[in-house]
């Protein structure tokens, strides 16, 4: 366990830092290697994947049993047109939302302020979109009808999805820094 525990805090911390020895906020864009495009998207992608499964519904499983909200966690009622189970598409859609979140990822700025950011765009973000687009799109009323439970839950879910995605995006980072060689100058 504290094997464990140390390789995350090395993984956070100190393969992620710049030059000048401070954290980098965002390591997924990074211009300095090579293949670094094709890599975030592919890290974002799994990064909001498993954020739904492990942050949203761990969230949503947490206020359905304090009675805050009836939607129960992980759904496996299918979804219009393929009959995918809903926690699939779900978990899907996390994963795009996280390639859109690691695009803009560049312009929040480091520290506290981009976990505070990270908060704020993941609960605003997709949350609207559910509102005006999704919900409409599914015959119900707009911003769930509007009941402070469900807006509550949703701006909740939506904000701890994010904040999942970016550590879980920092971990990944991490993991494929520890894991690739470092390349060697042309010529050596």
């Amino acid at each position: 366990m504290n094997l464990a525990l140390e390789l995350l805090y090395r993984t956070l911390t100190s393969k992620l830092k710049n030059p000048a020895g401070r954290l980098r906020h965002n390591t997924c864009m990074d211009r300095e290697r090579p293949n670094t495009f094709s890599r975030c998207l592919i890290l974002a992608f799994i990064a909001g994947f498993c954020s739904v499964l492990i942050f949203h519904q761990g969230i949503l499983s947490i206020l359905h049993a304090l009675g805050v909200t009836p939607a129960t966690p992980f759904p496996y009622g299918p979804t219009k047109p393929f009959g995918l189970p809903q926690i699939w598409s779900l978990a899907f859609w996390g994963g795009v939302w996280g390639i859109l979140f690691a695009l803009v990822n560049r312009s929040f700025p480091g520290g506290a302020g981009y976990w505070l950011l990270s908060l704020i765009f993941g609960a605003i973000g997709p949350t609207l979109v559910a509102w005006f687009v999704v919900l409409p799109l599914k015959g119900l009323p707009g911003g769930g009808g509007w009941k402070p439970s469900g807006t509550a839950t949703g701006l909740m879910v939506n904000a701890t999805w994010r904040v999942g995605t970016a550590f879980t995006l920092r971990a990944l980072n991490g993991w494929w820094a520890l894991g690739r060689p470092k390349a060697s100058p042309p010529g050596q």
